[in-house]
């Protein structure tokens, strides 16, 4: 994984003021620096100016980025970032049309597809990937993120310049780009985040390229176009058939996730899902006589204050431990304490650029910085939930059929403490619902689908374009801020198509949540995990994190300079603070309750102070 950025336009000579373009893409690289900090490199032509921080995995010692190749009087230059995980499939076909390959990384290869196959190339590639090509040849600039968006691209303009960046700050290292935001930026933090509506940056004028979209830049403007999207089809295998096809595309696609040059480790939370990539993975070291890294993360203090509630029944601990009897993998545990945890919810904002899943982001940032001692790239268990179902408002009725964001859907939780007639102001409740019925607008059906088959359709598509996105920019943010790659094995794009067009009765076989995919990995996990009730990721019960949360929210109260000030009513702010957090009752997914509420704001206030940003 890496950093790219850079800036395009036509219509000026960058040549004539080099080693002042060459100063803003080296502070473009620099900005991203955490995101790769083995090599550097920028790239700098007459309308094009590339720039790039390296993550070296594959070909460690001659992959360095830009990377520049010719063919006839052209030139073509290429800044990538992810990894493609079907190279060997497709170097056979470029070799036989005379391409030469000058190293053994998959940057050559996209390059070199990309001139072979023209533009639609990207259809070939499996794997995840945010990358930019300068056709010198056509005077044009690509920039290509994968289906499903696991790894990012911002971009905004200014004038008749592009400026794209893997992560928003690069973009502010541009002349005259400066953050802030405008009403439809509030909307965005107060009504749906930690979510962003797919494409929107937040910030005012920063966008996002979208999953499965390619954007060209060239004479005519900036055009937009879909290479990839979720299509239906009618499912016709028998559950048998099915099982088996789910059981070899998991399979298949962590083997493939396998590759790199340096050694690759797994989290293993203690879920079906994380237990599954590391049984996978764990037999794939084995085959090379290697045993495989794996690492859990807690909280300190949880077994004595965890408290079971219907979204988080049990802890992760046990069944990490009969995962490491079953695997036997070399396993560390990491733990947390209610301080770090506090103190890392900024450092989660200088990660993200934005406020995001609080302490969900603070401990899985803090765990990426300890993991990365050890190991470069991770697999994850990540988006299984949202594609095989397993998320409780896919069977409980009550959170299935709410009208709007199963995962959000009570805007009065979130503006418990807003000063009076910011909500009414801004039209949160409607903002957040008009992003609702716009996504449902756009989802696919099949003719004759009856009323249930038609929300569970809708909700699927929901959760793959809103809630896994979430989740995926968080993983990417906190790995990568510490130079971490982090792999997703079930966001294949594969299992993904194939999963959506599953009936909803497959999926949640007698009444079991995503008992598909239990049948399909039967033989991968030790009974006991393999019948577990779904547990999230795990949070802190501690009273010392609550207590911390209170004192710096108060502490911001106090502050008459405190950006966040317009939008909060004190006496509200203080009575909430006074009040028993509730535990059980999320605003936000499964884990943001009463305490993460405090922590958001909190967060809030010092993303607004650290990009000067006011209301």
């Amino acid at each position: 994984m890496c950093g790219i950025a850079g800036f395009c336009n036509l219509a000026q000579n960058y040549m004539e003021k080099k080693p002042y373009w060459d100063e803003i893409l080296t502070d473009m690289h620099q900005t991203l620096a955490h995101r790769g900090g083995d090599s550097f490199g920028i790239c700098l032509k007459e309308h094009v100016g590339l720039s790039h921080a390296r993550l070296s995995i594959r070909d460690i010692e001659n992959g360095s980025q830009p990377m520049l190749r010719r063919r006839g009087e052209a030139e073509y230059g290429i800044v990538y970032n992810g990894e493609i995980y079907n190279t060997d499939e497709l170097i056979p076909g470029l070799l036989a049309a005379g391409y030469s390959f000058e190293t053994t990384s998959d940057t050559e290869v996209i390059l070199y597809a990309y001139l072979h196959y023209g533009e639609n190339f990207v259809s070939l590639l499996n794997g995840i990937f945010a990358f930019a090509i300068w056709d010198g040849g056509k005077e044009k600039l690509l920039l290509y993120r994968d289906r499903v968006g696991t790894k990012p691209c911002f971009y905004t303009r200014s004038g008749e310049t592009l400026i794209f960046g893997s992560e928003p700050k690069a973009l502010f290292c541009f002349p005259g780009i400066t953050p802030s935001i405008d009403e439809d930026s509030l909307r965005e933090i107060l009504s749906i985040g930690p979510a962003r509506t797919p494409g929107n940056g937040v910030f005012r004028n920063v966008k996002e390229v979208l999953p499965g979209h390619r954007m060209t830049f060239d004479r005519n403007g900036l055009s937009d176009d879909t290479y990839w999207d979720l299509t239906c089809r009618v499912h016709t295998e028998p559950y048998e058939a099915t099982v088996e096809k789910v059981s070899f595309l998991v399979r298949d696609a962590v083997r493939r996730q396998m590759v790199s040059d340096v050694a690759v480790c797994t989290f293993l939370s203690g879920g079906i899902d994380s237990s599954i990539v590391t049984s996978i993975a764990a037999s794939c070291m084995r085959e090379n006589g290697e045993t495989l890294n794996t690492f859990s993360f807690d909280f300190k203090e949880n077994d004595k204050y965890f408290q079971s509630n219907s979204f988080q029944p049990e802890r992760d601990l046990p069944y990490v431990n009969r995962m490491l009897e079953y695997c036997r993998t070399n396993h560390t545990y990491l733990e947390c304490d209610e301080e770090t945890l506090a103190d890392y919810l900024y450092t989660a904002v200088d990660a993200k650029d934005l406020p995001g899943m609080t302490d969900v982001d603070a401990s899985l940032l803090y765990f990426c910085s300890l993991v990365k001692k050890h190991n470069k790239v991770t697999l994850t268990g990540e988006c299984a939930d949202e594609i095989f179902g397993g998320y409780p408002w896919f069977y409980r009725p009550e959170l299935l059929n709410r009208d709007g964001f199963p995962w959000s859907n009570d805007i009065g939780a979130r503006t418990l403490f807003l000063a009076d007639g910011v909500d009414t102001a801004l039209h949160l409740k409607e903002y957040s619902y008009a992003r609702y019925r716009e996504s449902l607008a756009k989802a696919p059906h099949l003719d004759g689908e009856n009323e249930e088959e038609y929300r569970r359709r809708n909700i699927s598509y929901l959760n793959i374009k809103w809630f896994m996105q979430t989740l995926l920019d968080r993983m990417d943010r906190t790995s990568m801020y510490s130079g971490l790659e982090a792999r997703v094995p079930f966001a294949d794009h594969r299992i993904i198509e194939y999963v959506f067009n599953v009936p909803w009765e497959m999926k949640y076989k007698d009444g079991v949540e995503k008992a598909l995919l239990r049948d399909a990995c039967s033989d991968l996990l030790p009974e006991t995990l393999l019948h577990r009730k779904k547990s999230p990721y795990p949070k802190t019960y501690h009273p010392g994190y609550e207590k911390l949360l209170i004192e710096r929210l108060t502490e911001i109260l106090s502050d008459s300079n405190a950006p966040i000030l317009p939008l909060i009513d004190k006496k509200k702010a203080l009575k909430f603070m006074e009040a028993p957090k509730e535990y059980g009752k999320p605003w936000f997914g499964q884990l943001m309750a009463g305490p993460q509420l405090l922590a958001y704001f909190i967060q809030i206030n010092d993303w607004m102070k650290k990009y000067h940003l006011s209301v």
